[in-house]
């Protein structure tokens, strides 16, 4: 009997080690993620202005055609959006490895930037000795120009390879103490050199096994793209039912970024992976529609994030009690305008998903269903991390309706928002969920204005520090914390022991929800969480030692 308890305690620690990794890896994602609005903003304002067949629709030539200040100005907003989208694969090595290393993150960060070029170089001197640059000698698409090198196409893949590699090494070598005489090359000095040393090998051992990894890769995302829009389907469900693990970046980052996401020839250049092919033909002044097999890994969201999740706040609302509304609806509505413009949903999400688990599982399949129907109405519009009003205006509604098919996503969306609003409301009080404003008396201090303003005024009065302290206690201690990060909306931690962690007290700083897995935890705060941790980490800083 004991055996067996010590063999599942064994595989319960194995497996919530393996979650937790993943939860690393997921939040890693989310820096080099995170530039793509800004690029995005740029590539979209800059292509859609200088675009001629735009120009001539709006009468624009005259004063913004090739040749006119505007037109100088937009041209060169498109050419900075598109270097970093040029240059994905490199700042995912060094976000990748700033995200995962534990210490020195500096240190692992610039390691990681040589690594990267140290590998692609590898890989272009083997290509050049075995003759395989020479027109012909490889499968087209196989070689690209990965910062001015001529390399194999190793996407996004090759820099999180790169990024993972060198914060292992990092955390396993950056307090190294080597002998006396070679004493100055110790510590963190130790992290760049083997880190070149390993990526030549690295490099080395991608030449000769890449190729037929990509094969592998490319037979996978025709496979999916063959599957139609059953396909479509499922990845749309899977995608969202993992938000609350925190595991999505992991899932959908490999379709909008490498050929399991498909492959297109844009001006004579082959392009792998979603997002990639629709911003090449963003960028392209030869695109008359935008590929729709590209975006039916991205469209979906439009519908769901600009007209469902309002349609679920709206019915939260109504079924709210009278004593509670005003409240209740506030902060819904603060939700609810927060998906529509940016398409972040967690709050939202996170709303009912911790009172009534069902109602995300069902906003899950109607997620899937978003997308399958998007890419069933030939609906092309692409986004950078979001797919709120702010995309769809970028990416749809400027590209025009004959690029894009945008006019559909408005038709379902108010088909979406009924849809939601009415099921949202009926399982609500079939079932009394315990949606805002719903809570028995005494669970929640929502009653009263005054009871709000009571509430307004302690929560003005806590300083940065308080909120802090509670946030250390919750987590069980400084001592208890193995890794401290946050993606966009929950702070994620690592600690050593899961028992010490106090939801309680969490929920008392601010959090909206607290989700375990193992060693894993994840406090949801909103958009607000980056500064929730700059603060918890200089009081965690300012703390006394010994």
């Amino acid at each position: 009997m004991s055996e067996v308890m010590s063999d599942a305690i064994r595989k319960e620690k194995k497996s919530s080690g393996f979650f937790s990794v993943l939860q690393r890896v997921g939040r890693a994602f989310m820096l080099p993620i995170a530039l793509l609005p800004v690029a995005g903003l740029l590539l979209g304002i800059g292509s859609s202005l200088t675009n001629p067949a735009m120009l001539e629709a709006y009468r624009l030539i005259g004063f913004m055609g090739p040749g006119t200040v505007p037109y100088a100005i937009f041209s060169l907003l498109s050419s900075v959006g598109t270097v970093i989208f040029d240059n994905l694969p490199l700042l995912f090595a060094m976000g990748v490895a700033l995200g995962m290393a534990e210490q020195e993150k500096a240190t692992a960060t610039l390691s990681a930037a040589i690594a990267f070029l140290v590998m692609h170089k590898t890989i272009y001197a083997l290509l050049e000795l075995t003759g395989r640059l020479e027109p012909g000698a490889m499968q087209e698409g196989t070689i690209a120009n990965v910062v001015g090198i001529q390399s194999l196409e190793l996407g996004v893949f090759g820099g999180i390879l790169v990024g993972l590699g060198v914060a292992w090494l990092n955390n396993r070598f950056y307090k190294i103490r080597l002998p006396n005489v070679i004493s100055f090359f110790g510590g963190t000095r130790f992290v760049p050199i083997i880190s070149t040393a390993v990526y030549i090998l690295v490099g080395a051992l991608m030449f000769f096994v890449w190729p037929y990894i990509q094969s592998g890769i490319y037979r996978l995302g025709d496979l999916v793209l063959r599957s139609g829009y059953a396909g479509t389907l499922i990845y749309g469900f899977i995608e969202r039912i993992l938000i609350p693990f925190g595991l999505h970046h992991v899932f959908y980052l490999p379709f909008w970024q490498t050929g399991l996401g498909g492959s297109a020839m844009v001006d004579g250049v082959m392009v792998y992976g979603a997002q990639n092919i629709f911003f090449a033909e963003l960028a392209s002044p030869n695109t008359t529609h935008f590929s729709v097999e590209a975006c039916r890994f991205m469209s979906g969201k439009f519908p769901l994030m600009i007209f469902g999740l309002p349609g679920a706040a709206l019915a939260m609302y109504t079924c709210a009690g009278s004593a509670k509304k005003k409240l209740a609806g506030s902060l819904l509505l603060s939700a609810a305008l927060t998906a529509m413009l940016t398409g972040i949903t967690e709050p939202l999400e996170f709303t009912f998903l911790f009172v009534a688990p069902a109602l995300y599982v069902i906003h899950s399949v109607f997620a899937g269903l978003a997308y399958m129907l998007m890419h069933l109405l030939g609906v092309a519009v692409g986004m950078t991390f979001s797919g709120g009003l702010i995309d769809l205006t970028l990416f749809g509604i400027l590209q025009g309706n004959a690029k894009t098919n945008w006019v559909m996503i408005p038709v379902v969306g108010v088909f979406y928002f009924i849809v939601y609003f009415l099921l949202f409301r009926f399982l609500i009080r079939w079932r009394n969920y315990l949606t805002p404003g719903r809570e028995p008396e005494g669970d929640v201090k929502l009653y009263t204005r005054a009871d709000y303003n009571k509430k307004k005024e302690q929560k003005e009065e806590k300083t940065a520090h308080a909120v802090s302290r509670l946030i250390l206690d919750g987590l069980g201690g400084r001592e208890n914390i193995a890794t401290l990060d946050c993606c966009a909306t929950r702070l994620r931690v690592t600690v050593k022991d899961p028992t010490l962690v106090s939801d309680t007290r969490l929920r008392e700083s601010g959090a909206s929800g607290v989700i375990r897995k193992g060693s894993g935890v994840q406090v949801v705060y909103g958009p607000q969480v980056t500064v929730i941790k700059s603060e918890l980490e200089d009081y965690i800083k300012a703390l006394p030692t010994g």
